[in-house]
């Protein structure tokens, strides 16, 4: 019998001020506003949203969503 495993998945909402808008470097990693860890996507996107909207008139700050469980299993997907 085979055996099946779910992989967690886990979600990093995370943002600050970017030194480009198009790109994501950073322009002080140490000062990264960290939003949170969620375990599904539609909970990270809303919590993305939420920060992201609450500094749309700031062009040079950005949040985004970092998939952690592929980050931690690369060779997963």
């Amino acid at each position: 019998m085979e055996e099946t495993t779910t992989q967690q998945t886990l979600y990093l909402v995370m943002g600050g001020r970017v030194s480009d808008p198009r790109g994501n470097e950073f322009q002080d990693p140490e000062s990264i506003h960290v939003a949170g860890v969620y375990s599904t996507y539609d909970s990270a996107v809303e919590a993305w949203r939420a920060n992201a909207q609450r500094t749309v008139d700031d062009a040079e700050m950005k949040y985004v969503v970092v998939h952690l469980h592929k980050l931690l299993d690369p060779a997963k997907k």
